[in-house]
């Protein structure tokens, strides 16, 4: 299944993509697609619908972020190799952990803000693992049966903000667009191997971002078992599970996202987002 979310921000109404391609209501079965709705009983339910039986949605609708009301958004850091080496920096031996705060998430399509002071925006596709059944101290061998479904996650950083002065990746990951999740969340009998995904990310038509989720260094099951060793998952939480190279700074100059800059990313059967980048007012 591929479920979406539809609207105006903060007014989003749950969907579900039908054959031909068109947006189905969803908002007289469920609520929104947060909680426990991604549970594998709701999930299981949502399988089982006529579609043909949902009203249509007409027009050109936003597209707005496919989870609703995320609890954790939980990002893995130099998580491809190759990335890690542009970066300058050390292969981690065990998986790096940070946050990205919630307040930061938005469409797949929505623009891309620079904030206030930056000169260092950078990009980041990422395949994004979204929590269904809570999870506490579960094993690898369990832990996929915890995920609702994947998505598209453009993990947008700040450099400057991230590695300078004090150095918090917090505060280089949090602002205001900076975490467009989407379009679709695709639920996992649709997935039937996390770590078989083709993505990649270009600026303005040129390509900078191409890999495969196979060069990930720590995979899907083992992040979902690791996290759950130190903080319990629940429905509704979002990981975040690294990007491969190709990054801006990785660039020789490095090269920043600048107003009018417009970007494109997308993962093999998870769908593509496409953002225009603005200045902060």
């Amino acid at each position: 299944m591929k479920l979406l979310r539809y609207g105006e921000p903060n007014r989003e109404k749950p969907g579900i993509l039908g054959r031909s391609g068109e947006i189905r209501d969803l908002s007289g079965v469920i609520a929104d697609l947060s909680g426990d709705v991604l549970q594998p009983d709701s999930l299981s339910m949502l399988r089982g619908l006529d579609l043909g039986k949902l009203p249509p949605v007409a027009g050109d609708v936003r597209i707005g972020p496919c989870v609703g009301r995320v609890g954790k958004f939980i990002c893995i850091g130099l998580n491809y190799a190759d990335h890690a080496a542009e970066s300058g920096m050390t292969m981690p031996v065990e998986p790096i952990l940070f946050m990205k705060a919630t307040s930061a998430v938005c469409g797949p399509n929505d623009n891309i803000v620079i904030p206030r002071r930056s000169q260092k925006t950078d990009w980041e596709v990422e395949l994004g693992v979204v929590i269904g059944k809570a999870a506490k101290y579960v094993s690898e061998e369990d832990a996929l049966s915890h995920v609702a479904g994947y998505c598209v996650v453009n993990d947008l950083s700040e450099r400057g903000f991230q590695l300078e002065g004090t150095g918090q990746w917090v505060k280089g990951k949090s602002a205001d667009s900076f975490g467009p999740i989407g379009p679709w969340l695709v639920t996992t009998d649709d997935v039937p191997n996390p770590q078989a995904l083709e993505l990649w990310l270009e600026v303005d038509g040129r390509q900078y971002q191409r890999s495969t989720t196979r060069q990930m260094v720590f995979g899907v099951a083992f992040l979902v078992s690791y996290i759950s060793r130190f903080m319990s998952l629940q429905p509704g939480d979002v990981i975040s599970t690294g990007t491969p190279p190709g990054i801006g700074m990785g660039q020789s100059p490095p090269v920043y996202l600048q107003p009018g800059n417009r970007v494109r990313l997308g993962i093999d059967g998870l769908g593509e987002q496409t953002q225009l980048v603005v200045a902060s007012p």
